[in-house]
């Protein structure tokens, strides 16, 4: 039976926080492309990276983006964040994008 709580060999668990997983990591200089970030999982991944220092960019709802944004940026005024739109189940969507980063 999987016991829910129990460590795994990282040391984390089903119940580990984003920030947990992140703690003591330097992401200056780095850049993540999260797809998904205006919604779930997306934006609590977007808002931690952006906690420690990553440049964070892509959505495919550019509203709902911003929204994501404003509130990350309440948290932590430096962070950096570019909402771009990126609609991974399109062709032309993902070479915009990349001709943009």
């Amino acid at each position: 039976m999987w016991i829910f709580g129990r460590k795994g060999p990282s040391g984390f668990s089903a119940c580990s926080t984003a920030e947990e997983v992140a703690q003591g990591i330097d992401g200056n200089g780095l850049t993540a492309v999260v797809t998904g970030a205006s919604s779930g999982i997306g934006t609590e991944t977007s808002r931690v990276l952006a906690l420690h220092g990553v440049h964070v960019m892509a959505v495919r709802n550019v509203y709902a983006g911003r929204n994501v944004k404003e509130t990350i940026l309440k948290e932590m005024p430096s962070a950096k964040i570019d909402v771009m739109e990126l609609d991974l189940s399109s062709l032309a969507s993902v070479r915009k994008f990349a001709s943009e980063i």
